[in-house]
Parts: structure tokens; C-alpha cells; sequence
């Protein structure tokens, strides 16, 4: 209701508008004034026989002009711009279902609430069909290059269409390479494609400042950008020309923490190798993996959270702390157990073990019962968090905490699990193993590795789990 409403009145205003144009543009033509305006086209509504033959001679004449642009026929246009009076910078009304040309304020249109067309003049229809041959046409005829009818300049849609050669053109015909649009972003936030790099490339060389923050409530730079787009040679671009690796937009996040958070797409449930390949390449040129955004999330936290095995492996080799914890108290492995049954493209298992090898917190044993809650149908997960301890005893929870038919399903696990969490010593290989695993407590993982023992033994000490508990 509310946005059918908001529709009705601009409808009204666009109206009003066309009628007051109406009347005052024959007034400023008349004083001869030359004074420039956008013309808007007939109201909404009008009927083709209502329009005067004036009117509906620029219309077409105007039709003509938007098919010739997208045609990329620069013959036709020449011809229309040397035999007609039409402004080579009028403003087209044109389709727009991407919002390619437009750009807003954050927040200046209600959720869900979209244009379909959007204002633009020819040069930025040539940036976005990618017509370079009626773009020189135009800007050797004197088109304006750095206006923005909807928001944004052509070089604004040139990157976002990632048009190499659209840019590198106007960037010679005097494009400000650090322009801003509406939405508060410069044409280095709108190269978000592989293909977009060599625009990135164009921008970098004519000066664009590699570490600028977007003039908005995000204050993300391009290399957050990349990062959150999962653009591997962006981010190695913009590091090669002294990009920050730990700079942080609004939110106190870095880009190494915004690259683990997208790694995940939580749609499809698939894992992005080219955002892992992002993190590497920032971990290479030592971005800290221990830096918290405002909510003190690192990014291990966020890589726990999309029970991403890859990138906490990669994260952990790069020294990130295990321990670390966000402002409600909660480390890494407690942001694995809210996640394990909703993650069905992960491996848990794996996470977990990580996280132990490299020294996590155990669960406080009087509430180990959460993680037979949380991960009752994982018993990989449940075996690697026992054996874990020295000794755990059971308590009422445990039982009441496993489902009967899960219980059903991994039977001989289960009771393997209350036979040997009892108050009787665990076996006395187990003793040994968490023997071991104290004495290289804080360098678990590397100090086995390197420990002259059988690959067997290795994966034992390294909590390798085995389907049952002894």
C-alpha cells in the first residue's frame, strides 16, 4: 500500500512538472535565453494524437537518435547531430531493468522498490552497449563527459559493464578519474569482474587512488570491493599499486575479514575458490588474520561460521588466533557448533579438528551436552570433541540430548560413547595421546608433524577419528 502510494504521488509531480515546462519552456525560448533543460518527454498518460506536431516530431527525432546509439551506427548519429537541432547532451528516458545507468542515495527508495528506466544521455548509452566507435563520435562532437543525469558518469558505467576500451576513451576525453556518483562510489567500485581489471588498469594509470573509501555509511575501499567480489587479480592489482591490506570501511572490517565472510554463497550452498584465492594473496602481503571488526569478530570467526575447512586451514597457517573472541564471549569453535547442521555442502569434522589442533578452548565439560545437541547427527564430530579430553563424564542431558532416531541411526557409536565416558580412566593409548598433545600445547599441529613417528600414529595424536571410542 505504502509503495503504491509513493507511485501515485511522484505520477502527480512528474504531471505537474510536464505542465509547468510546458508552459515556461516557449517563454525562455521566446527570450532567446538559450537557457539548457531536460526534456521529459510527454506526461505520463498523453495520448500520440494529443502531442502537437511539434512534439511529436522531437520524439521520434529523439527515437531515431536512441536507435542509431545502440546500433553503434556512427554515421547516422554524425548525420543527426550536423541536420538537426538536437542537443548532443539531451537526456533519454531508456530501459534500465538492471540499473546499469542509474544510481541512488543508500536508503532513498524503499526496500524492494526498483526503476525500470532510467535518465542517460548518449555518451553513457555508448559506455554501456559498449559502442566506442559513436563514443569518439560523440565526444569529438563535444558531448560532456562528466555529467550524471541518473547518478552516474559515463565512466561509472563504463566500469560496471566492464568496457575496457569505453574507458581508456574517456579517460582521454577528460573523465575525472575519482569521480563520485550518487551513491557515493568512485569508478574503482564498479570494476567487480575478472574483465573489469583492465578498467581498474586504465583508472589506476591516469591517477585513481587505490585506497579511497566510498563517500557513503560503508567506507569499503576497492580492495574491500574485490574482496567481496572474489576478484583475485583486482585485489593483486591494487596491492602491486599500495593498496592498504588492512584497511577498514565502517564497520571496522579489513578486507581479509570481508573476503572470509562472502567465501560462502549461502543460495547455493557452494564454497568460492577464488575468495580463498583473495585471502591467500592478502595473507601474502601480511594482512594481520587477528584484527577484529566493531562486533570483534576476526576473520577466522567468520570463516567458522560458514564451516569453510579451506580457509580456516589457511587462516590458521597464518597464525590466527583460536581463542579469540567476539564481544557476546564466543570463539570460533562456538560459531562451528550454532552452524553444523545447516551447513550440508561442509565437512564439520575437519573444522573441528583444526581448531583443536591449533589450540581452541574445550567446551566446559558440565555442557558438553550442547554439542550432542548441535551435533547429534555428526558423530565424527561428537568423537573428535571427546576424545579431545582426558576424561568426560556423562551426565542426564547427554542422553536426552540425542534424538531416538539418530540415536537408532549411529547406535554402535552412541554406545561406544557412554561406554567409555564413565568415571573408570580411558583406555591407556587415549592417556598417551592427551599426554602428548599437552606437551606441544601451543604449536599442537607442527609439533606432531615433525615428531619421528608413523603416519598412523600422527593422525591418532591429530584426533583423526576412527567411528567408534575406546
Amino acid at each position: 500500500m505504502l509503495a503504491t502510494f509513493i507511485i501515485t504521488i511522484c505520477e502527480f509531480f512528474s504531471a505537474l512538472l510536464h505542465a509547468v515546462l510546458r508552459i515556461l519552456v516557449p517563454v525562455v525560448e521566446s527570450a532567446g535565453l538559450g537557457v539548457p533543460y531536460f526534456d521529459l518527454g510527454p506526461s505520463p498518460g498523453v495520448a500520440m494524437a494529443e502531442l502537437s506536431p511539434r512534439q511529436l516530431a522531437a520524439m521520434q527525432l529523439k527515437e531515431r537518435f536512441l536507435d542509431a546509439v545502440r546500433r553503434n551506427d556512427a554515421q547516422e548519429v554524425l548525420h543527426i547531430l550536423h541536420t538537426t537541432n538536437l542537443d548532443i547532451d539531451t537526456v533519454l528516458e531508456v530501459e534500465d531493468c538492471s540499473m546499469v545507468l542509474a544510481s541512488y542515495k543508500q536508503g532513498y527508495w524503499l526496500p524492494g522498490y526498483k526503476l525500470e528506466k532510467s535518465w542517460a544521455m548518449a555518451i553513457h548509452l555508448c559506455a554501456m552497449y559498449n559502442a566506442v566507435e559513436t563514443a569518439l563520435v560523440l565526444l569529438q562532437s563535444g558531448a560532456s563527459v562528466n555529467r550524471m543525469p541518473n547518478g552516474k558518469t559515463p565512466l561509472h558505467v563504463a566500469c560496471e559493464v566492464s568496457n575496457s576500451d569505453c574507458v581508456a576513451l574517456l579517460l582521454a576525453h577528460g573523465a575525472k578519474v575519482n569521480s563520485v556518483s550518487l551513491s557515493g562510489h568512485m569508478p574503482l567500485h564498479y570494476c567487480i569482474t575478472k574483465e573489469s581489471v583492465y578498467c581498474a588498469k586504465h583508472l589506476i594509470l591516469k591517477g585513481a587512488k587505490v585506497d579511497i573509501a566510498s563517500h557513503n555509511s560503508d567506507e569499503d575501499t576497492p580492495l574491500h570491493t574485490a574482496a567481496r567480489f572474489g576478484i583475485p587479480e583486482l585485489a593483486a592489482l591494487y596491492l602491486a599499486h599500495g593498496a592498504s591490506v588492512n584497511a577498514v570501511n565502517s564497520r571496522q572490517e579489513t578486507p581479509l575479514i570481508t573476503a572470509a565472510f562472502w567465501a560462502f554463497d549461502t543460495k547455493e550452498q557452494t564454497y568460492s575458490q577464488d575468495h580463498h584465492l583473495v585471502c591467500r594473496i592478502l595473507l601474502d602481503h601480511k594482512a594481520d588474520p587477528n584484527l577484529q571488526e566493531e562486533d570483534n569478530k576476526t576473520a577466522l570467526h567468520k570463516a567458522a561460521w560458514n564451516c569453510d575447512h579451506v580457509l580456516m586451514h589457511i587462516l590458521l597457517e597464518a597464525g590466527a588466533d583460536t581463542r579469540a573472541m567476539d564481544i557476546n564471549g564466543c570463539a570460533p569453535i562456538q560459531y562451528l557448533l550454532k552452524v553444523t547442521d545447516v551447513r550440508a555442502m561442509a565437512m564439520p569434522e575437519l573444522c573441528y579438528q583444526m581448531l583443536l589442533n591449533y589450540n581452541a578452548a574445550r567446551i566446559y565439560p558440565p555442557q558438553f551436552h550442547k554439542v550432542l545437541q548441535a551435533c547429534h547427527d555428526f558423530p565424527k564430530v561428537v568423537e573428535i570433541m571427546v576424545n579431545s579430553y582426558e576424561s568426560l563424564k556423562p551426565t542426564k542431558k547427554w542422553r536426552t540430548a540425542i534424538p531416538d532416531d539418530c540415536y537408532k541411526r549411529h547406535e554402535e557409536f552412541y554406545d561406544s560413547l557412554f561406554a567409555v565416558c564413565t568415571n573408570t580412566p580411558r583406555a591407556l593409548l587415549h592417556l598417551a595421546r592427551c599426554a602428548i598433545r599437552a606437551t606441544v600445547l601451543k604449536h599442537r599441529h607442527t609439533g606432531i608433524e615433525q615428531l619421528p613417528l608413523p603416519t598412523p600414529m600422527k593422525k591418532y595424536l591429530l584426533l583423526e577419528p576412527e567411528g567408534l571410542l575406546y
